[in-house]
């Protein structure tokens, strides 16, 4: 894999969360935190999960490997997630600014959050990571336009058009 396609994926997946992040805007707190039957039980479950596993991966990617994810009470309101998330996706861009394709290539050795050694090639990571949000996008998504607050075509290929 070369930094040229997996910079690419990781600013379509950016992209698309800053749709979902824009969405957001008028979502009511009961929606935001309405039970709902989403693996992640809620629209701010569902949104947290997606981004604790995000700092989770950078965080391992720059040799920490942290015991927990973050939790819902850290992110209680929409607008503190709408400031955290660009924060985040702006720490992942500098850090990977400074990678070469070797470095995405190489081995990364980590421990998940029970603990448990890994080992994974880098690109691998990356890209597990820009699928994952992906999932839980598609989640969101469903649940934004059910709210009346849809953040419209999600895909790649739209992405890559508005690159033209």
């Amino acid at each position: 894999m070369n930094r040229e396609d997996m910079g690419l994926l990781l600013a379509y997946g950016e992209w698309a969360t800053g749709r979902v992040l824009q969405a957001l805007d008028g979502v009511s707190v009961e929606a935001y935190v309405a039970p709902v039957a989403v693996p992640h039980g809620s629209l701010r479950g569902t949104l947290v999960h997606t981004l604790a596993a995000e700092v989770a991966w950078l965080r391992r990617w720059q040799g920490d490997s942290p015991a927990r994810l973050m939790q819902e009470t850290e992110l209680p309101a929409v607008e503190a997630l709408q400031v955290r998330w660009p924060q985040e996706m702006a720490a992942r861009r500098a850090w990977f600014e400074q990678l070469t394709d070797r470095d995405l290539n190489a081995v990364v050795h980590y421990q998940t959050t029970r603990g448990r050694p890994m080992a994974d090639v880098l690109w691998h990571m990356i890209a597990h990571v820009v699928n994952h949000g992906t999932q839980h996008r598609a989640e969101a998504a469903m649940l934004l336009t059910t709210y009346g607050h849809s953040p419209g075509d999600l895909d790649l290929i739209e992405y890559l058009r508005g690159m033209r």
